[in-house]
């Protein structure tokens, strides 16, 4: 599958390609290298990339900013992804195979690399969190987490990769982003989400927070954050009753952020326990690390504190209300969220993002010189085949 050209998105693409940020971006010995080979004559290369981890193929961002760096200076090159966006890559396997000027490849090495390895480990990330979850509708909320709108444009793709891998297998995955930069990563036109904590703070009441945003965004379904006080139960309940119509017509939803350092209000490690005893036994009847504990009835945003949640909108009368949670849901926390049956319709994540940087790396081996196979002792695997030409 040969990738075509991608459109240059502004001013900051074409930043990005310019000939002295490339040089300066790139790693020395690559510059010299070019420098080497204009001298003693150019050749024709192919670069194999690959990851040493199992990965979702994320390739676009890499793709399409090759070719703004070739249009831009009037050459041209060959880029062959073995597989399409959205499909699962094995550890070692060639992902994709270019082919140009080695004079005008070398000093885009180390630049390609950074654009690929990453999307597809966080792609692979969000994929599991949404088939762990497959009837969850979850948020990507990465943007805090980034080192600048780079990484975070890199994350957005990824998880929106991640959920067209797992729609294909009938789940719902991310369905939008928390800014508007890069909602047309899911198909949208703007961002997704209505209240942060400080709003709450302002208002001095969840109530009052709520009734100011219905205010400013009556044709905004409500999303309200109720562990601000510490009164999640009691917030969540006084709100549902001041907006009757938005919570039988599912048009009101409360937002569980409660942070680690305490339970959901009204529970304790042994009222945690009695609440998944009563919806869901079997998830705490088996042996349990203590990672996987927490996530069911600890502190913060546990199992036992969404199935609890559940039991007193629904005991009030308020079955269509929808429970959204946030806080820490990696691909650990969704898998224990999967195991206790937690009742929650939404998740707000940006824990898609790879915990574990050096398996991000991905690496690229020249493969052929002028069409010559020809690789270093033990890359081997990287040649091309036959059948892939």
């Amino acid at each position: 599958m040969t990738q075509g050209e991608g459109p240059d998105n502004g001013g900051r693409t074409a930043r990005a390609v310019a000939q002295d940020v490339i040089a300066a971006r790139t790693d020395a010995y690559f510059n010299r290298t070019r420098a080497i080979v204009e001298r003693f004559g150019d050749r024709k290369v192919t670069y194999a990339i690959f990851l040493r981890r199992p990965v979702i193929s994320a390739p676009r961002l890499m793709v399409e900013w090759l070719h703004a760096v070739a249009a831009r200076c009037g050459t041209t090159l060959e880029c062959t992804v073995m597989f399409p966006e959205g499909t699962w890559v094995g550890a070692g396997e060639p992902l994709a195979y270019i082919t140009g000027s080695f004079a005008w490849l070398a000093p885009l090495e180390t630049l390609m690399l950074q654009l690929l390895g990453p999307a597809c480990v966080a792609a692979h990330n969000a994929y599991q969190m949404a088939m762990a979850l497959p009837h969850v509708r979850f948020l990507a909320m990465e943007a805090r987490h980034c080192a600048g709108f780079d990484m975070q444009e890199q994350m957005a793709y990824a998880a929106s990769v991640g959920s067209l891998a797992a729609r294909k297998e009938g789940a719902q995955g991310f369905i939008g982003g928390a800014n508007d930069a890069t909602a047309h990563y899911f198909g949208a036109s703007m961002g997704l989400g209505t209240m942060p904590h400080a709003l709450v703070g302002y208002a001095g009441s969840t109530l009052a927070a709520a009734e100011m945003f219905h205010t400013v965004y009556p044709n905004t379904d409500l999303v309200v954050l109720v562990d601000y006080f510490g009164h999640e139960i009691t917030d969540a309940l006084e709100v549902c009753r001041h907006f009757p119509e938005l919570a039988a017509t599912g048009r009101l939803s409360v937002r569980l952020d409660t942070h680690g350092g305490r339970f959901l209000e009204g529970l304790d490690p042994a009222s945690s326990y009695a609440v998944l005893e009563r919806h869901t036994p079997g998830s705490i009847r088996r042996y349990r690390s203590d990672k996987e504990l927490r996530h069911l009835v600890g502190t913060g945003v546990s199992a036992a504190a969404i199935w609890r949640m559940r039991e007193v909108l629904d005991e009030a009368g308020f079955p269509h209300v929808r429970i959204i949670a946030s806080s820490g849901f990696s691909v650990e926390k969704c898998l224990s969220m999967a195991d206790a049956h937690a009742p929650v319709d939404v998740i707000g994540t940006g824990s898609f993002i790879p915990d574990r940087w050096s398996e991000t790396y991905a690496t690229a081996d020249i493969v052929a010189y002028d069409d010559t196979p020809r690789v270093k002792v033990g890359r081997e695997f990287l040649l091309r085949r036959k059948s892939d030409l």
